[in-house]
């Protein structure tokens, strides 16, 4: 019965309706994300402006009405702001079409379900969704952003990282290791965006 429940689930799976993806946002989150990595000093200013929208630990969007949350508030804003301005600049990264499509099983799938996390019950892992679409160099890493409808905040976000004890999702914006990078952007049920973007030395599909 359980092998059966398998195999029906995972038909039923592949039957759910696909979820469009953004392929405009993913375009403008490499461009944002390049920004960061080739002129950090330019990018500290736009973290500094957004700072100004805070009101305590939360703040607002322009055009937005409902505050956001926050766990950290201004403390890690500045503090991306002090990296950002010690950073020095590293070469831009290189669209993959393989590693966006690794990304986009997650999107779809989350987009679906509303699911949070790296690890999809149908697309799996991280490792295992790249490695369906070709060979990864060196090293791999992926960053999941929720929330921000627009590239700007949706990169701010992963370079400030709120809550993040080890900075991890900024780790991977400036990680000296990698060259290529795959993004996917779409709808999520609960937070209204999200965007995938997965990482490597190098990838031949």
């Amino acid at each position: 019965m359980r092998l059966l429940c398998v195999v029906v689930c995972w038909l039923l799976a592949l039957a759910a309706p696909a979820v469009a993806l953004d392929q405009d946002l993913a375009g403008q989150v490499l461009a944002e994300m390049n920004l960061a990595r080739t002129k950090p000093r330019t990018y500290a200013g736009f973290l500094r402006k957004f700072r100004g929208q805070f009101r305590g630990k939360d703040y607002v969007l322009p055009g937005s009405t409902p505050l956001i949350q926050t766990s950290e508030g201004v403390k890690a804003v500045d503090e991306a702001v002090k990296f950002l301005s010690r950073q020095k600049p590293l070469p831009p990264l290189a669209w993959s079409d393989g590693l966006a499509s690794a990304a986009a099983e997650l999107a779809e799938e989350q987009g679906r379900t509303g699911a949070l996390g790296h690890t999809g019950r149908q697309s799996g892992g991280m490792r295992e969704r790249i490695e369906r679409h070709g060979k990864w160099e060196r090293q791999i890493a992926e960053n999941i952003g929720y929330g921000p409808k627009d590239a700007r905040n949706m990169v701010m976000q992963l370079i400030i990282d709120d809550g993040v004890t080890d900075r991890g999702h900024r780790k991977n914006t400036f990680g000296t290791a990698f060259g290529v990078v795959g993004v996917a952007c779409g709808p999520h049920p609960e937070f209204g965006s999200m965007c995938v973007i997965d990482f490597a030395g190098g990838f031949r599909e």
